[in-house]
């Protein structure tokens, strides 16, 4: 591993660089920012070789590009491409993605908002359920928001006009676009050709070469730096013992500098920059304070000795065979070069468990409901606006995130509460009156605003 031959003196960019392409996949002359290709290129010769020996990563990096080329062992709905304005994509902006992506690979050196929109269009009309008509504000806007995607990573660069008026009006708006070739060729680089895929399953990494102890070490790596959290009994017998050596973990803390916070339950890769997860937990903002504050109090209840004990369930069953069902139904077979395609891999089968599966502590929705309101109640002067008015969303979203941050799990009528939900046990509250301002328009009896702070 190339990381332990690095001076100490050096290895903290080392590490920020680490971060910059696990955190990022593609990096450009603009994207995430100025310094990071830099970064990467300075670094590049080690970093490929301890990606692919810890993860089996392959990078690549050019002049103008680096791109990580990684390996997804299972489907993960909870990572969704993300619009300008942190909205999920759906269906539609994932189409319209795709198909102006490959637009503009055959594009030159510019083109107009409107020449992309009729490209898109006509090749959207050859996909099932899916076109584009600008006459429909919810497609134009949708289409922006694909095209948002790309000129946030450098593939293309606005040279004039404006997109948004262009969503608003597409008869009086018009925007022009400069084209990267290099960044569209380095998105757009499947590790498999998709005309020869007949199920999304031929995306999942396959079986290599390596010894099986050495995959399995690459798999329990990929989960920790992939996941929040990795559970010692989501795994099989063999991942579980490559969880527990230190050295499985050690190494990704090498390579990273995240610092590893080891525990019965397993393991999760702290973040102490706070550079390399995509969703920052506790952070700033309504939701983020709400589900932290929604954390410590389900952690109390759960916890506290004198309260009664409260009803265990296990997970809900895996929904990878629904998942990979609707979208394998989602592909074009037409555009399916049958004399090529692979056929579809078969789900292993699993043998029957010998032991009872684990069981977790369960929380009703109704009080999940009746303490987000008491935290409105109490606190709720400190919160944005519009969830002041809001509160069943603003449950829905701290729920939500905490869901995503492997704290808890959704099931019928409430949640499961996960093991490491219980290091947010404790979370103080301490309210921050600002200082008033003098205002010559102010009544001097008016209240001075108040800001939240969270302290564990």
């Amino acid at each position: 591993m190339k990381a332990r031959e690095i001076s100490p003196l050096m290895l903290e960019s080392y590490q920020r660089a680490a971060r910059v392409i696990l955190a990022n996949h593609l990096v450009t002359t603009t994207y995430p920012d100025a310094l990071a290709l830099p970064l990467l290129r300075r670094w590049t010769t080690e970093l490929r070789d301890d990606l692919l020996e810890l993860f089996g990563y392959r990078l690549e990096v050019t002049e103008t590009t680096a791109r990580l080329f990684t390996a997804a062992d299972r489907l993960d709905p909870t990572t969704p491409a993300r619009t300008v304005g942190d909205r999920a994509f759906d269906r539609r902006r994932y189409a319209y993605l795709a198909l102006a992506l490959a637009a503009l690979g055959r594009a030159g050196n510019q083109v107009t908002l409107s020449e992309l929109a009729e490209h898109v269009a006509a090749e959207a009309s050859q996909v099932p359920s899916v076109e584009l008509s600008t006459e429909r504000a919810a497609d134009r806007d949708a289409f922006v928001d694909a095209v948002g995607w790309l000129a946030a990573r450098g593939a293309i660069t606005l040279a004039d006009g404006d997109a948004s008026g262009w969503a608003s009006n597409p008869d009086a708006g018009e925007a022009l676009y400069d084209i990267d070739r290099s960044v569209v060729i380095a998105l757009f680089r499947p590790p498999r050709a998709l005309q020869h895929l007949s199920s999304v399953r031929g995306l999942l990494a396959a079986p290599t070469e390596e010894t099986a102890t050495r995959e399995t070490t690459r798999r329990v790596r990929r989960a920790l730096v992939q996941q929040p959290v990795v559970y010692a009994d989501e795994l099989d017998d063999d991942e579980r013992l490559q969880l527990a050596l230190p050295r499985t973990a050690a190494d990704v803390e090498r390579l990273t500098g995240l610092v590893a916070e080891r525990r019965a339950e397993g393991i999760a890769l702290i973040d102490p920059s706070g550079r390399l997860s995509d969703v920052r937990f506790p952070s700033t903002g309504t939701v983020a304070q709400v589900a932290l504050l929604l954390a410590g109090e389900i952690a109390d209840r759960i916890l506290d000795p004198d309260a009664p004990e409260p009803l265990r369930l296990p997970l809900p069953s895996p929904t990878t065979t629904d998942l990979v069902a609707q979208l394998d139904s989602a592909i074009p077979q037409a555009t399916v070069l049958r004399e090529l395609a692979d056929a579809p891999d078969e789900p292993a089968e699993t043998a029957a468990p010998v032991e009872p599966p684990p069981v977790y502590p369960f929380v009703e929705d109704s009080w999940i409901e009746a303490t987000v309101t008491e935290l409105v109640d109490r606190f709720g002067r400190t919160f944005a606006a519009q969830w002041q008015a809001d509160t069943a969303g603003l449950r829905r979203r701290a729920v939500d995130l905490l869901d995503g941050q492997r704290l808890l799990r959704r099931t019928d009528g409430g949640v499961l509460v996960l093991p490491a939900l219980a290091r947010y046990r404790g979370v103080v509250v301490t309210v921050r009156e600002r200082a008033p301002e003098p205002d010559l328009l102010s009544h001097p009896d008016t209240p001075s605003p108040a800001v939240p702070s969270r302290e564990k």
